[in-house]
């Protein structure tokens, strides 16, 4: 289940702020991917201690957007 909050766009899953020219502000690498399995609502099927960073570099994907959408 995506969680929202009240100044998400819509569409938009988890809670996720923005930089102040707009886009939305890079995830810390340091974040557990269990973290963010439970916030998304996705299951990568690593131990939920990895950091991001690591996951990504091993999908070799470029943010947590690009894996969540499979680009």
């Amino acid at each position: 289940m995506n969680k929202r909050c009240k100044n998400d766009a819509p569409g938009m899953s988890g809670c996720r702020s923005r930089n102040q020219s707009g886009p939305l502000r890079a995830k810390r690498g340091d974040t557990h991917v269990g973290t963010i399995e439970k916030n998304y609502g996705v299951d990568f099927g690593v131990r939920s201690d990895m950091r991001l960073d690591t996951l990504l570099k091993e999908k070799n994907v470029d943010s947590l957007n690009d894996l969540l959408h499979g680009q």
